[in-house]
């Protein structure tokens, strides 16, 4: 059982001043390829001073244009993914869910707290590590009995899994039937576009959830949305109470969600950038598994890794419950040259440890 009074408890990237004070290395000489978030976020348009001086206005269009973003009926507006998942345990009756043992880690405590039976799953790509799983989601297989909800992050973070739009909408269904309810965290879906389900949110049991922070590269204005039927929706709007998101955030948001432009441009950017670190580490190893704004690494040596990067400057994101590293894009090209050179180096380094 997860105790949520310590935060440690729940690790989470873009932690550089815990690197900086570690290494000795001033903040200003690191690169953070901690997250997954976009290096090139979208510009910040003019903000009318008076955003800053009233309150936030609930009732302006922001919800409307997300939700035709979307293709959804509803979408609630949100301090970022992290303010739902805490609300949603309130807004589902109680039962057994899954939650990915390797996926976004605020999930599995947020519903052992609430007092939900949480069963961890591994996906097939890593059924070797099922000795620490309750079960194998498997496409095509019917989920376990007994389950009555599922968190599924698609695409998965860190592990790049991805599912179908179909195999996601089947497993929702045989949920819906057992009166439970299937939760798609879409946080990096919006450079996968093929794989969202939110145009079928107002289904009764299908709960998505859609964040501004990786995409749009706007993770400090803490902005997402809810995507869900009229119930969840009503019952989660109360839950959130009024002035969820700061006026200026609001402007920001509403411009970016407009901005198609500039969404069609990015997302053809990530793609080649996405493309271009996966082929970079491809050089140094072997087991390198890809999304548009971030790269998983496979390996047992994974705090090894960290380590001989950190010494070089540059923040990674390790995870212990399946070993392997997960880095965001560089930058700029000083940035590629400087995560080139360094994994040159480290790769040496344990090549020279391995022959002693």
């Amino acid at each position: 059982m997860f105790n949520l009074d310590d935060p440690a408890n729940v690790p989470h990237g873009g932690n550089l001043g815990e690197a900086a004070e570690r290494y000795g290395i001033p903040r200003e000489h690191w690169i953070d390829l901690s997250t997954g978030i976009n290096p090139h976020g979208y510009p910040i348009p003019p903000i009318d001073p008076q955003a800053w001086i009233r309150l936030p206005d609930d009732h302006d269009d922001l919800e409307a244009i997300a939700a035709a973003h979307y293709g959804a009926a509803h979408a609630l507006a949100v301090a970022g993914t992290q303010a739902a998942i805490r609300m949603l345990p309130a807004v589902l009756p109680q039962g057994r869910i899954g939650v990915g043992l390797l996926t976004y880690g605020e999930y599995a405590p947020a519903f052992e707290r609430a007092g939900f039976p949480v069963d961890r799953f591994v996906t097939p790509q890593f059924a070797d590590a099922g000795h620490a799983a309750a079960f194998v989601l498997q496409p095509a297989h019917a989920l376990p009995v007994g389950l009555k909800h599922l968190v599924l992050v698609n695409p998965n973070n860190p592990g790049t899994e991805r599912f179908t739009p179909e195999q996601v909408l089947r497993w929702h269904e045989e949920l819906a039937a057992r009166g439970g309810t299937l939760i798609v965290d879409e946080a990096f879906v919006e450079a996968m576009p093929e794989l969202s389900v939110s145009n079928f949110a107002n289904r009764e049991g299908l709960i998505v959830l859609r964040s501004i922070g990786k995409f749009y590269g706007l993770a400090g204005a803490r902005a997402g949305f809810v995507l869900a039927g009229p119930r969840v929706d009503r019952a989660m709007r109360r839950l959130r109470g009024p002035w969820s998101l700061s006026g200026p955030a609001r402007v920001v948001v509403r411009a970016a969600l407009l901005d198609l432009d500039w969404q069609a441009r990015t997302r053809a950017s990530l793609i080649a950038s996405g493309t271009r670190l996966s082929d970079l580490l491809a050089r140094f190893h072997s087991t390198v598994r890809h999304t548009p704004l971030f790269s998983w690494v496979r390996d047992e040596r994974a705090h090894r890794w960290q380590e001989g990067l950190a010494r070089h400057g540059i923040w990674v994101r390790r995870f212990d419950v399946i070993q392997g590293i997960r880095l965001g894009l560089p930058a700029d090209e000083t940035g590629w040259s400087r995560l080139d050179a360094a994994l040159g180096a480290v790769t040496m380094e344990m090549e020279r440890e391995r022959g002693r």
